[in-house]
């Protein structure tokens, strides 16, 4: 798979940018009594921008200044390694099953202040790993290394990996495609993720504006 760019690392000054900056400030504004420390994003369906938006908030908030730590939730399709270029011949599958340690799977990236721990192996049983008291373990002991964790999950309407994810993280972003997702889509999604008791701190809508544009729009949950 061909690496995907990182426009909020590769090209900081775009309108692109600064789209991710302006949901970096609105997510920190949504959880003002409670400071955002974990932060799960996922989206209705397949190729509607979520993974991409996690490597780009990932990017945004460790520019910051905060030490970030993007987590490759999707032990079905990974893709985070290769927004990366980093190998996955190891990871968050290795951890949940115990063979490996939160330091010997994590990986530094290009950007400073932002850590990846990749899917690692594809196990034939992802929905119980995640579900595991081992991501619980996780999540806590991430916490102590990091003042943000961001989880990249599997769409909401294929797999209820999200859903399981949900009561690990503070706070979760939905992020749809503009002209792609269709409402009733949006809307189930919406109602599966209450349904687990998610936090949903608002939507990510992209491809908004106008052809072959990647503008991203944040709307609050209200």
């Amino acid at each position: 798979m061909k690496a995907r760019k990182i426009i909020a690392n590769d090209n900081p000054k775009s309108p692109i940018a600064e789209q991710y900056r302006t949901i970096r400030a609105n997510l920190q504004f949504a959880s003002v009594d409670k400071e955002l420390q974990s932060l799960l994003i996922t989206s209705a369906g397949p190729s509607e921008g979520k993974s991409m938006t996690s490597a780009n908030m990932a990017a945004v908030f460790a520019q910051q200044g905060k030490r970030v730590l993007l987590v490759d939730g999707d032990l079905r399709k990974p893709t985070v390694h290769h927004s990366f270029r980093l190998n996955n011949t190891k990871g968050l599958s290795n951890f949940l099953v115990g063979r490996q340690t939160l330091k010997e799977t994590t990986q530094i990236t290009a950007v400073d202040n932002l850590d990846v721990l990749p899917s690692g192996p594809i196990p034939p049983n992802p929905s119980e790993l995640l579900g595991s008291k081992a991501m619980h373990k996780l999540m806590m002991e991430a916490r102590q290394h990091y003042d943000l964790i961001i989880l990249d999950t599997p769409p909401v309407l294929a797999v209820s990996d999200s859903q399981v994810l949900a009561r690990e993280v503070d706070g979760v972003m939905l992020v749809v495609r503009s002209g792609q997702t269709e409402f009733q889509a949006a809307e189930r999604a919406k109602e599966l993720l209450e349904q687990s008791k998610a936090n949903l701190l608002g939507v990510v809508l992209n491809d908004r504006e106008k052809k072959n544009s990647n503008y991203y729009y944040y709307y609050g949950n209200s």
